[in-house]
């Protein structure tokens, strides 16, 4: 439709989605940054360029948000774990893919394990609260019991494996680098964060894993 030539555009409706993603986003990285304590709505607000007013609408208050960016962090890997698919490989090989996609997840969401610190500190108290622990609860647990039969019967893996033990043991490999990548890089006088480094202790999690599986104890 025009006047005198001029084209009116339609009235934009508000993506709320969008809306709602990017103060999400602003509210992790906030509470990364300044712990649970220490997160104000205003930083976050102004962070993700918006209302104020619009962030206690979609969120209620700075609980309610805090606990939707640790359901999100928690349900994006979750994703990712899933997508793995990892009973279509032999043991070895899942077992190797495993171990360097939980390496790759904190490596390239550093803001994890920060956010898993900030809950730490507030003793898991979001956590127990939150409604959808079901769909957060690694399905990973299951799937590593399946791989540790199937090697077990093919003589590839030990038979005396606890799977959440060897799921932890796995998670901190990765974590441990990459939360600690700063402090370590100055302790060995040496850039933890060069590829080649990385790709050595990537390398070095998968070998310390599948030795463990393969070492028959007396």
């Amino acid at each position: 439709m025009t006047i005198e030539g001029a084209v009116l555009d339609k009235p934009r409706t508000r993506d709320a989605e969008r809306t709602k993603a990017e103060i999400l986003r602003a509210a992790r990285d906030e509470f990364c940054e300044q712990g649970f304590n220490g997160a104000r709505v205003d930083a976050i607000a102004a962070r993700a360029k918006a209302n104020k007013r619009l962030l206690y609408h979609y969120y209620g208050n700075k609980e309610a948000l805090y606990s939707a960016v640790l359901l999100d962090a928690y349900l994006e890997i979750r994703g990712g774990e899933r997508e793995l698919s990892l009973g279509q490989y032999d043991p070895v090989e899942a077992m190797d893919r495993l171990v360097r996609f939980t390496f790759r997840h904190f490596l390239a969401n550093p803001w994890f394990p920060r956010l898993l610190a900030v809950e730490n500190l507030q003793n898991a108290r979001f956590l127990k609260t939150l409604k959808d622990i079901p769909a957060i609860n690694s399905p990973l647990v299951p799937q590593l019991s399946d791989i540790l039969r199937r090697g077990a019967e093919s003589g590839a893996f030990r038979k005396d494996v606890d799977p959440m033990q060897l799921y932890i043991s796995i998670a901190g490999l990765g974590y441990f680098y990459v939360s600690n990548m700063k402090t370590l890089s100055v302790i060995f006088d040496r850039d933890l964060s060069q590829f080649a480094l990385i790709q050595d202790r990537e390398a070095q999690a998968v070998q310390m894993v599948l030795d463990y599986l393969r070492t028959r104890r007396s």
